[in-house]
């Protein structure tokens, strides 16, 4: 694999992963638009889009390191009292409660997924159904914080999480569609939706980049890695900050419409066999 090679998709990972505009979608497509054939080994192929999820795991933890040492301590603290959890400890608990429902589908139907999702009719349909569904969650009049968030809500955006195992879907996009359905306002649906990534990223990574690690890499693998998870990094810290700071402001009506373009030229370069 050349490093330009990792270095265009750590940074595709990293913004994509964020913007709700499916980043597995989209590291998909992007090799499938311009021919790319750089993994013999679907094991391996595997292991590097797990390994630009580190990237994007590093740059969650940085950007809320100090919201995660919070929930942390929070949630401990709830488990040594007899006093109600804190909001802090609520949020906490949430935050893993949300992430059982996709774990488990992935651990299940991990097999399944790739070897019938992801091809580009599929992703490109999904990118565009999934815009209606943003278009509308987005138009609700939400206007709870995180501090009003039950634990059913919790529990309904970690369902519709399981949907993101969908290459096309977006993660971010469907939790954001859901905690705006469930009443969210823009910075605390995008808010929640980032920090739930945290606990599935994490496992994943361990789980698939450790295996690689005591199977071994490649020899010419470990560059275009580390390439590939320092891009996405960056990427992934901009693409937290930038969109935290526009839904302040603005609607995601953009990403539904760049949802829209995308998944109808997919959908068009498919028909006209010209990919």
């Amino acid at each position: 694999m050349s490093l330009l090679h990792a270095l265009i998709l750590g940074i595709v990972q990293g913004l994509t992963e964020f913007l709700p505009i499916s980043s597995s979608g989209h590291l998909l497509i992007v090799p499938w638009l311009f021919d790319w054939n750089d993994f013999d080994d679907p094991a391996i192929k595997k292991a590097f889009d797990v390994a630009l999820h580190a990237g994007t795991l590093s740059a969650v933890v940085g950007y809320f390191r100090r919201d995660i040492v919070v929930y942390v301590r929070a949630a401990i603290g709830s488990m040594m009292s007899a006093r109600p959890a804190s909001p802090d400890a609520r949020i906490a608990w949430f935050l893993i409660l949300s992430s059982v429902p996709a774990a488990l589908a992935g651990a299940l139907f991990e097999s399944w997924i790739d070897d019938t999702l992801g091809t580009p009719t599929v992703i490109g349909a999904t990118l565009i159904v999934f815009a209606v569904i943003l278009a509308v969650a987005d138009r609700r009049d939400g206007q709870r914080s995180l501090e009003d968030m039950t634990w059913k809500q919790a529990t309904g955006i970690g369902l519709a999480q399981v949907l993101a195992l969908n290459p096309g879907t977006s993660r971010s996009g469907i939790t954001i569609s859901a905690g705006r359905f469930f009443g969210l306002d823009r910075w605390s649906a995008a808010r929640f939706s980032f920090l739930m990534s945290l606990p599935i990223t994490a496992g994943a990574v361990v789980f698939k980049v450790g295996g690689l690690l005591v199977d071994g890499l490649p020899p010419d693998f470990v560059a275009p890695m580390l390439v590939g998870i320092g891009a996405s990094a960056l990427s992934g810290w901009i693409a937290v900050a930038g969109l935290l700071r526009l839904v302040r402001t603005r609607t995601f009506g953009i990403f539904v419409l760049y949802r829209i373009f995308l998944g109808a030229a997919i959908l068009l370069l498919v028909a006209s066999s010209w990919r």
